[in-house]
């Protein structure tokens, strides 16, 4: 299984980035992580109310301006990186 899993989501003012851990006490830690990002605004943990998904999710907001898809593919890697360190500890 992989660590985690993010899409772009479509809300009804604005796009944001989800984000689902396979390891949801992860969730602060990930949350943590991400607001080093100056393009980030801030960052919610919600519960998960679709079929199929974790129980919470990361939701991602963006600072106006900032492409979503270099920012997702910018998330993605750090990511990556992150599981990556977390693994080989």
């Amino acid at each position: 299984m992989e660590p985690f899993r993010s899409e772009i989501r479509n809300t009804p003012s604005e796009q944001t980035i989800k984000i689902y851990l396979s390891d949801e006490s992860l969730d602060m830690k990930i949350k943590h992580h991400l607001e080093s990002f100056n393009e980030i605004d801030f960052i919610e943990i919600s519960e998960t109310i679709a079929q199929n998904r974790s129980d919470e999710n990361l939701t991602v907001f963006l600072k106006e301006g900032i492409d979503i898809n270099k920012m997702k593919a910018s998330i993605d890697s750090s990511l990556w990186w992150y599981f990556e360190e977390d693994l080989v500890d």
